[in-house]
């Protein structure tokens, strides 16, 4: 399909968003894990932003940026969670949560950080979620535990708060 010089000017004309994905993984005893960058301060999951200019899904995104940045090359299971997450000086971002899976002793041995943007990894109780992801992010993780434990639909969030 071609496009016509209006239409390329249109589409650039439009709103920028933002597309991230990531994997929630957890051990048997029902931990996170959480990954610390190198690149800013504080925690974050294994994901990061969906090249969608390559027609990578967030799926897609996910388990590549799993790959990359922990060295696990996982199916991931289901959608866990969506948010819109909108903050000052920045687009906003449609933040997509996956469900990693537990992981095995052996899984956890086979970790390899990405050391360019990687410095460390660690398993967090539900009770200390939000002192590791403040914000929408460990509301965002809390949610997608709940949707785990109880079987419920994928949850939409808004700047991690449930939508009505």
């Amino acid at each position: 399909m071609t496009t016509t010089p209006d239409f390329a000017a249109y589409i650039a004309s439009l709103p920028r968003v933002l597309a991230g994905a990531a994997a929630l993984f957890r051990d048997g005893a029902g931990r996170v894990l959480l990954v610390e960058p190198n690149y800013r301060e504080g925690w974050a999951l294994p994901g990061g932003t969906v090249e969608s200019d390559d027609g990578e899904t967030p799926r897609q995104g996910a388990r590549r940026e799993t790959l990359e940045e922990i060295g696990l090359d996982r199916e991931l299971g289901r959608l866990l969670t969506v948010d819109w997450v909108q903050g000052p000086g920045r687009p906003p971002l449609v933040a997509y949560l996956y469900d990693g899976g537990v992981l095995e002793e052996a899984d956890l041995k086979a970790i390899r950080l990405q050391e360019e943007e990687l410095l460390s990894w660690r398993l967090v109780p539900r009770e200390e979620i939000t002192d590791h992801l403040p914000g929408a992010l460990g509301r965002r993780v809390l949610t997608a535990l709940d949707v785990l434990a109880d079987g419920s639909a994928t949850t939409e969030l808004e700047n991690g708060h449930r939508v009505a």
